[in-house]
């Protein structure tokens, strides 16, 4: 099974989540530190699965954003 470039952000940013909570919360160091090398191994790796996640759009520069769609010329 292949793992898409979103199930990967999430993956990536729940384990960064669970660090952060682990480390305000004094879990022993040794499982802290463990998991942060891990975890940047794991961005590194969610970097590469988005790019070159094959996603493709017919959207361009002359759209603008999605949340705020301009209108193009017509003429």
């Amino acid at each position: 099974m292949r793992i898409s470039g979103m199930m990967m952000i999430g993956i990536t940013s729940i384990l960064l989540l669970l660090i952060t909570i682990m480390a305000i919360m004094n879990i022993e160091f040794s499982w802290v530190f463990y998991l942060s090398c891990f975890g940047q191994i794991l961005v590194v790796l969610m970097v590469y699965t988005v790019l070159t996640d094959k996603y493709s759009t017919n959207k361009t520069f002359e759209d603008f954003y999605e949340d705020r769609p301009i209108a193009r010329d017509q003429d």
